[in-house]
This record gives structure tokens, C-alpha cells and sequence, in this order.
């Protein structure tokens, strides 16, 4: 079963695997790590957050959405994001990925199904976050989104085939908060998409690697 010709189904099946975890993250983390330049909590608490995966079909293949910030958000000014923020009182990071979904991109939450269980927690030491990412899929028509003008400068459509290819993965020096760092990084829409975004979508596409793999076996 060849990557680009991958359903929901076979994401649902994927998602039902065991998470790979740090060791898949870490493919598309800044090397040196945070901790090996700059000294980091042996146990960080940080604050809460979740985003959203959010699978949909067009044109008989697999589409996410992917967002460029503005540069007016408190954080992450101007980076290619998934859609998600910070937990509220009073709700589950479910429910908070659902609705930053529904406040960045007017997305009817009531039409998304979540597939499976969250992705592995991360920590971004920046901004003292843990972020869990959800994948959902949404299950009508082709949604239509409408961009957050306080939050998302551009709604980027990206298919899910193209992450998948690694011709899209690269790696350059950059020098961040002072150090030189090795970064790797997808290619997509002529954007570098890298930290916690590249890292997060690493473990989702390493769980759809292993599903594939196991088919062809």
C-alpha cells in the first residue's frame, strides 16, 4: 500500500498502535537539544495546551490544515502552527483543541471525529507549554475555513502525501538564542515547518509509516 493512496481507515488503524513517542519526535528536533546548551527543569510543569490534526478528504486524498501565525499572537510570532492554544478552565485538552479549531479556522466542531488517543505530550521549553495534539477527521464536505484575523495570518491546505515524502525533510545551521543549532525542518508551501510543529507531526507520520510497513510485511 503505497503512502500517497492512505484512508482514514488506515489512519484510524495507525492511531490504534502503540505511541513511538520522544525517539519519533526527536527526528525533527533542534540538535543540540534545549537541555544540552541551557540549563532545563529535570521535571517541567508547565502549562497546558492542545492542537488539532484535522484530517479531511478532497479530490479522493487526505488534507490537514496547517496555519501561519500572525505577528501579533503572544507566542511563535509568524511560524507555521497547527490550530491550537492553551487549555481553559473546565475543559479536557479534547475539548480545547476542538475549540481553537472552531476559533482560528470557524471550524463546526460537531462535524469532527477524533480518532484514537492523543499523540505524546511535548514540551516546548519557550514558552513552557505542553502540547497534545489530537487527529480528527472531518467527516462532511470539504470544510470551508475562515482564518482568525487576531490569530492566523494564512490557512495553509496541505496534503497529507506531501508531509509524508521525504523529499520534504531538510536540515540547516541556524543560530538560535545564541547558538549555533542544527534544524531540520518539512518543506511545505515554500515554508520551513520545524520545532514543535515538525516535531509533533514526526511521531503522527512514524505511526503511519509502521501501519504501511505491517500492510506490506
Amino acid at each position: 500500500m503505497p503512502l500517497f493512496s492512505i484512508s482514514v481507515d488506515d489512519v484510524r488503524r495507525a492511531l490504534a498502535s502503540p505511541r513511538t513517542g520522544r525517539p519519533a519526535q526527536e527526528r525533527m528536533s533542534p540538535r543540540p537539544r534545549p537541555g544540552d546548551i541551557f540549563p532545563m527543569p529535570e521535571n517541567p510543569s508547565g502549562k497546558q495546551a492542545a492542537v488539532l490534526i484535522l484530517l479531511y478528504e478532497r479530490d479522493g486524498e487526505l488534507y490537514f490544515f496547517l496555519t501561519r501565525r500572525t505577528e501579533t499572537v503572544a507566542t511563535h510570532k509568524g511560524q507555521i502552527s497547527l490550530p491550537g492554544g492553551s487549555q481553559d478552565d473546565n475543559e479536557s485538552l479534547q475539548e480545547t483543541a476542538l475549540r481553537e479549531a472552531r476559533e482560528e479556522l470557524d471550524i463546526n466542531a460537531s462535524q469532527i471525529e477524533i480518532l484514537g488517543a492523543p499523540l505524546t505530550p511535548l514540551y516546548i521549553p519557550v514558552s513552557d507549554f505542553w502540547v497534545t495534539a489530537f487527529v480528527g477527521y472531518y467527516c462532511c464536505e470539504e470544510p470551508k475555513p475562515q482564518a482568525s484575523l487576531a490569530e492566523v495570518l494564512q490557512i495553509l491546505p496541505t496534503r497529507l502525501a506531501d508531509l509524508l515524502d521525504e523529499s520534504s525533510t531538510a536540515e540547516e545551521e541556524w543560530e538560535l538564542r545564541g547558538y549555533p543549532v542544527q534544524v531540520p525542518f518539512f518543506q511545505l508551501h515554500g515554508y520551513k515547518v520545524w520545532g514543535a510543529t515538525a516535531m509533533i507531526l514526526a511521531e503522527f507520520i512514524s505511526l503511519l509509516r509502521a501501519w504501511e510497513a505491517k500492510q506490506q510485511a
